[in-house]
């Protein structure tokens, strides 16, 4: 059964917007089109959409998304190539985590400094906080 790109983004879950942009990027290969010059989806359309729905959730880009559907229209299992992205995923979450966690400290440090400095009645130039950020 041939659907709309409407028909087809609402049975994936997705905007049209995105079918249009997913299949202009390569992640789709192009659509079918009737006389009138309107494309037209199949069912297996409609999978390859949900499967870049849900890489999207997983955070993978779209151009690692095109990596792994390449490698499996080509035959292979992308499987290995999926694992090793999200093994790179996890180690940039965890070290935006550690990042952050390590901004935090700062900024505590810096509010902790910040009201000793006021306490101490010490005179600021423009903002105390900004001031002993970074010097206690």
């Amino acid at each position: 059964m041939e659907m709309t790109v409407g028909a087809a983004a609402e049975a994936a879950g997705v905007s049209a917007k995105a079918v249009r942009l997913w299949e202009s990027k390569g992640l789709l290969p192009p659509a079918q089109r009737t006389d009138a010059g309107y494309r037209t989806f199949t069912q297996d359309d409609v999978d390859v959409l949900r499967f870049i729905r849900q890489a999207k959730a997983l955070d993978l880009t779209l151009g690692e998304i095109k990596d792994i559907l390449d490698l499996q229209r080509c035959g292979a299992t992308p499987c290995g190539r999926v694992t090793n992205l999200l093994d790179a995923h996890i180690a940039e979450i965890d070290r935006k985590l550690s990042d952050l966690r390590a901004i935090r400290r700062t900024l505590v440090e810096a509010r902790r400094a910040a009201r000793d400095s006021q306490r101490r009645g010490e005179d600021a130039v423009v903002c105390r906080i900004i001031e002993t950020a970074g010097t206690a």
